[in-house]
């Protein structure tokens, strides 16, 4: 073997170790040369995993997976209250906006829509939609009032989209059961594209008043094949809330 084989065969094998894989492509990109996000994207449901114990689908280990969920840090206080809270509290039973970061991890698509100088979010879920300017200084409005989905600025970190929000009113759960919080919470969401055609999505939840320290969840969000953004109607499809408050 030649010294230029052994170079080779030295960089395949540090590549094989660092978990680069041989067929990575480059990501898709605008003619800025911003990563390309757009698309319908998904976190979870029967379209990407099949139907529990009928079709299930098997998916490949994502080259970049999102960080593990941890127990919400939750002050005394309100670690009680929040126990105090069941399904029949949800706000999305009466099919109220979910909310961000909650809103990412429904099991229904969402299409995210890139332009230079904003990115449009449109979630089946709840007839909901961002509009995110570019702000490279992450600067809001100084007269926002408060809202189910709070205001949005988004600016890049490198190849990472980050989406810098505020402004929520105090009506809605950001990780499912109990997980109330206050006007003063402050998400940060980062969205990162991936080779293997993943988004990488994680969020960062502060609120003074209510947590001890910051937390982060995340999901993967991949393609969802043959799938589009539809309408979702909530109310039609919940005619039994009396009973489940019961």
């Amino acid at each position: 073997m030649n010294i230029h084989s052994t170079r080779l065969f030295a960089v395949a094998a540090l590549s094989a170790c660092l978990g680069f894989a041989q067929d990575s492509k480059p990501i898709p990109r605008l003619a800025n040369g911003k990563p390309d996000l757009s698309g319908v994207w998904q976190g979870g449901g029967v379209s990407l995993y099949g139907e529990p114990g009928i079709s299930k689908i098997k998916l490949p280990s994502p080259v970049n997976p999102p960080p593990k969920r941890e127990p919400i840090p939750y002050q005394d206080w309100a670690e009680a209250k929040s126990k105090t809270l069941t399904a029949a509290d949800d706000p999305t039973l009466r099919c109220l906006l979910a909310g961000v970061p909650r809103i990412t991890t429904m099991p229904m698509p969402l299409e995210i829509i890139e332009k230079p100088n904003e990115v449009v979010i449109v979630y089946e879920s709840f007839h909901a939609f961002r509009v995110i300017p570019m702000n490279d200084k992450l600067e809001h409005p100084n007269d926002l009032v408060p809202t189910w989905m709070g205001d949005s600025v988004a600016r890049w970190d490198g190849n990472t989209l980050v989406v810098d929000v505020t402004g929520f009113n105090d009506k809605t759960w950001f990780a499912g059961q109990g997980t109330f919080h206050t006007e003063q919470m402050h998400v940060v969401e980062r969205y990162t594209l991936n080779s293997d055609d993943t988004i990488t999505y994680t969020a960062t939840v502060t609120d003074p008043k209510v947590l001890t320290k910051p937390w982060v969840t995340g999901a993967l969000l991949r393609r969802p094949p043959n799938t589009r953004v539809e309408e979702y109607e909530c109310i039609e499809n919940n005619q039994d809330v009396t009973h489940i408050e019961k």
